[in-house]
């Protein structure tokens, strides 16, 4: 398949209910942040996207959200799918993005070079989502804060050995910080900032 094929196919069979249901399930995680959602509609964004990042990518972004793509994506099809599907505007700088894909096996060094919004408008920032190896089986982590009762624990694989410390700068922000979604294949978590995270013992 060539690279414009690939483009114009791998979308939503039907837009609206389909993205009303990845919306939806959206929603849900940000609420309960931790919790695992399946993505339900079928997508076949261009590799390296994952289905779940696809997915959000069409419910979330259109012409007025500017998208940042990590290198491998911006170099695939995933460039001119996002295009074609969303209309959304890739930019090159990451402080420029309302939403950021990065490829599975890209280390995160920093979420300090993306919008973090601002006191009077923090919702100007960027959201980052992450495809990793796997949602389980990896480091045990314990989320904490609004919208978990007591605790959550989440074990995702890929993460780097700083990611305690970049989230822990990132949730002092408050109110101000990026919100993180990482998914693997069909699955995501949402990490809003609002959500403290330690590790626990394996």
């Amino acid at each position: 398949m060539s690279l414009k094929t690939e483009a114009l196919t791998g979308g939503f069979s039907e837009p609206v209910f389909h993205t009303q249901n990845v919306f939806k399930a959206m929603m849900d995680g940000m609420a309960r942040p931790g919790t695992i959602q399946t993505i339900a509609p079928e997508v076949a964004p261009p590799a390296p996207l994952g289905i779940a990042a696809g997915a959000i990518a069409l419910t979330l972004c259109d012409h007025d959200t500017p998208v940042w793509l990590s290198s491998g994506l911006a170099k695939s099809a995933t460039l001119d799918w996002l295009g074609f599907h969303t209309g959304a505007p890739v930019v090159p700088e990451k402080a420029e993005a309302r939403f950021a894909f990065i490829e599975h096996g890209v280390t995160l060094s920093s979420f300090g070079l993306f919008a973090l919004g601002t006191q009077e408008y923090p919702d100007r920032s960027t959201t980052l989502i992450v495809e990793l190896a796997g949602l389980e089986g990896g480091r045990q982590l314990a989320l904490t804060g609004p919208g978990i009762q007591s605790v959550n624990e989440i074990a995702p694989i890929g993460l780097p050995e700083t990611f305690l410390r970049l989230w822990t700068e990132n949730h002092a922000l408050f109110p101000r910080g990026i919100d993180l979604v990482l998914t693997a294949g069909s699955r995501f978590l949402c990490l809003p900032r609002t959500t403290k995270i330690i590790a626990t013992e394996m």
